[in-house]
C-alpha cells in the first residue's frame, strides 16, 4: 500500500486537492471556455491564464429535502376559499412557502455566474489536451526560459574555488594603506628626525634620541601588527543566472481566406500557428509575427483581419509566396533573422499556379528560411497543391507537410522539430 501526501505550499483558505477535484468535475465547461478564449486571443498572448465563468445552474449541488409522505389532512385557520377535496395550486417559483426557487419573478435580480481564474499551467494543459501531444512535448512547451550563468562583480562570501586572488590582494593593500597610513607617515618623520640628530653627533643617551627610539619602535610594532591578508579582504567571483540570449526570429503565417475556408478550418489553422509560436518562444527571446492572407491576391494584415476576414472567389497561392519573398528580402536579412514559415490552406489552387508555387519554394523561398511547415486542412483527397509540395519536400529536408482533419492531427508536423538531431 502506497500513501501519497500532498505537501504543496497552499495559500490561505485554498486547497489544491479541492481545486483539482473541481477542475475534473467541470472539465467540459472549462474546455468550452478555453476554446472560446483561444478564438478571442492573439497568438502572442496565448500563454497567460484565463478568467473562466460557469453558469450557476451548472454548479448547483444536489440536496435532500424533508417532505411529508402519504395523505395528510390539516386545518388551516382563516380558510374562506377551499372546501374539502379541493386541490391547492403550486406556489409560483416552484417551491413552497415564500421562497423564490429556481423560477423567481422576472423582476428578481439574476444570480451572477461563478467565476474563477485558471493559472497559466492549467490553461496550457487544457489547450494541449485535444492536440494529443506527448507529455514530454507539453512539458517542453510550458517550461520556463533557459538561463545561463554570468559573472556579476564580486561578493564577500563563497567557496575557495571561486576566490578572486588579485581582487583580494588589491583590497588587502588598500586596507593596509588606509589603516597604517598615519603611522607610516609618522614613522618616516621620526626616522628623519633621528637621522638628523645622529648627524649632529647627539649622544645616544640624550633624552630626545631615547624618546625617538621608543616612538620608532612603537610605530614599527604597530605597522607589523596589521595583517597582510584579513578575512575581510577576501573577494569571491559572483555569478548570476540571466535569460539565455538568442538571436531574433520572425514567424510568417500564411492563410488561405478564400470562400472554401470556413470558420472551423480557420480555427484549426490558428491552433497550428499557436503551436509553432510556442515552440519558437522556447528558443528565441525576440519573435516578430507577420500575417499574410491570400485568395486571388495577397495582403499583409494584422491578426484580427487575418483570422476573421473572408473572401469569395478562387485561390492563387503564388501571390502569398511572392509577398513572403519580398518581405524577407526587404525587412529580414538572413544575417540578422531566423525565418520560420507556417502555411495553412485547404489545398485548392489554380492548376497552373501550383507548379509556380513549387518553383518559387524550391528556388527562392527555401534557401531563405530555417523551417517551412505546410498543413492542408481537408477531409477529402489531396489537392493539386499537395502533389506539387511533395516534390518540394523531397528536395528540402526543412520542409514539412501534413494533412489535417482535426486538431489532433497537428502534432505530426512538429515531430521532426522536437526530435533531437544527431551531431
Amino acid at each position: 500500500m502506497v500513501h501519497l501526501i500532498d505537501r504543496r505550499v497552499q495559500g490561505k483558505n485554498k486547497s489544491a486537492p479541492n481545486r483539482e477535484r473541481f477542475l475534473r468535475r467541470y472539465k467540459g465547461q472549462i474546455k468550452e471556455a478555453v476554446a472560446r478564449a483561444v478564438k478571442g486571443r492573439s497568438i502572442t498572448d496565448i500563454e497567460s491564464g484565463e478568467s473562466i465563468s460557469i453558469p450557476v445552474k451548472d454548479v448547483n449541488e444536489p440536496n435532500f429535502g424533508h417532505s411529508h409522505g402519504g395523505v395528510w389532512e390539516g386545518v388551516q385557520p382563516g380558510n374562506e376559499e377551499y372546501q374539502k377535496g379541493d386541490q391547492i395550486a403550486r406556489p409560483k417559483g416552484g417551491g413552497g412557502g415564500s421562497g423564490k426557487g429556481q423560477g423567481g419573478n422576472s423582476e428578481d435580480p439574476a444570480e451572477d455566474d461563478f467565476v474563477f481564474q485558471l493559472s497559466r499551467e492549467e490553461f496550457m494543459n487544457y489547450f494541449f489536451e485535444d492536440l494529443e501531444l506527448p507529455n514530454m512535448v507539453k512539458t517542453q512547451l510550458t517550461s520556463t526560459t533557459d538561463f545561463k550563468s554570468q559573472r556579476a562583480g564580486y561578493k564577500t562570501s563563497g567557496t575557495a574555488s571561486s576566490m578572486h586572488v588579485l581582487r583580494s590582494l588589491r583590497g588587502a593593500m588598500g586596507r593596509r594603506i588606509a589603516v597604517g597610513g598615519k603611522s607610516s607617515r609618522r614613522l618616516k618623520e621620526a626616522e628623519a628626525e633621528m637621522s638628523k640628530l645622529l648627524d649632529e653627533h647627539v649622544p645616544m643617551t640624550d633624552e630626545r634620541v631615547m624618546k625617538l627610539k621608543q616612538e620608532i619602535h612603537h610605530l614599527r610594532t604597530r605597522l607589523l601588527a596589521i595583517p597582510f591578508l584579513d578575512p575581510f579582504d577576501l573577494r569571491y567571483s559572483n555569478r548570476i543566472k540571466v535569460p539565455k540570449p538568442a538571436s531574433q526570429c520572425v514567424m510568417f503565417c500564411l492563410l488561405d481566406v478564400s470562400g472554401s475556408m470556413d470558420e472551423q478550418k480557420k480555427d484549426t489553422a490558428k491552433r497550428f500557428f499557436i503551436l509553432l509560436y510556442l515552440f519558437l518562444t522556447r528558443a528565441y527571446e525576440k519573435i516578430e509575427v507577420v500575417f499574410i492572407r491570400h485568395h486571388t491576391t495577397a495582403q499583409e494584415v494584422d491578426e484580427d483581419a487575418f483570422f476573421h476576414s473572408r473572401e469569395s472567389g478562387g485561390t492563387i497561392v503564388s501571390s502569398a509566396l511572392n509577398m513572403l519573398t519580398k518581405i524577407i528580402q526587404e525587412r529580414y536579412a538572413a544575417s540578422d533573422w531566423n525565418v520560420y514559415v507556417a502555411q495553412a490552406s485547404d489545398g485548392d489552387n489554380w492548376d497552373n499556379d501550383s507548379q509556380t508555387c513549387r518553383e518559387l519554394l524550391i528556388n527562392t523561398v527555401m534557401p531563405l528560411v530555417q523551417y517551412y511547415a505546410y498543413v492542408e486542412i481537408t477531409e477529402g483527397e489531396p489537392q493539386n497543391l499537395w502533389l506539387e509540395y511533395e516534390q518540394v519536400a523531397t528536395r528540402h529536408a526543412h520542409f514539412a507537410m501534413q494533412k489535417i482533419e482535426s486538431p489532433a492531427d497537428i502534432y505530426p508536423v512538429f515531430r521532426e522539430l522536437f526530435k533531437k538531431q544527431p551531431n
